[in-house]
């Protein structure tokens, strides 16, 4: 069993979580762009709007639509501190360790190579 599974199992059970997908212009901005650099995105992405302990805007830092990161976010509940507590067991109000950051990038990017990978 991967060590997803259980989280994917657990979000594809959210009526909120499990609506999110990739569309055609995210694709193909996926496949523009390739690996190294939407997984650079999402790294920068994390870095910059979850890391800190006390994020600008929190709750609301994440757009809903415009980059495949962003789309993956609301889907893994990757979005904010407060789900990255509801759902990730990683604690608010402390700065996020880089092992954690690791872990949100890694679920991020799970998530897009499944989208990838799926025919929709």
């Amino acid at each position: 069993m991967d060590n997803h599974d259980l989280l994917f199992a657990r979000l594809a059970r959210s009526t909120f979580r499990s609506r999110f997908r990739l569309g055609v212009k995210e694709r193909q901005y996926c496949v523009d762009k390739g690996a190294p650099v939407i997984a650079s995105h999402a790294a920068d992405f994390v870095a910059r709007r979850l890391a800190p302990a006390f994020p600008p805007n929190d709750g609301k830092q994440t757009p809903m639509r415009g980059h495949p990161v962003f789309i993956a976010q609301h889907a893994t509940a990757t979005c904010c501190r407060g789900c990255l507590a509801k759902w990730h067991n990683i604690p608010p109000g402390i700065a996020l360790t880089t092992e954690q950051q690791s872990y949100v990038v890694d679920v991020i990017y799970h998530w897009l190579v499944l989208q990838m990978n799926s025919s929709r």
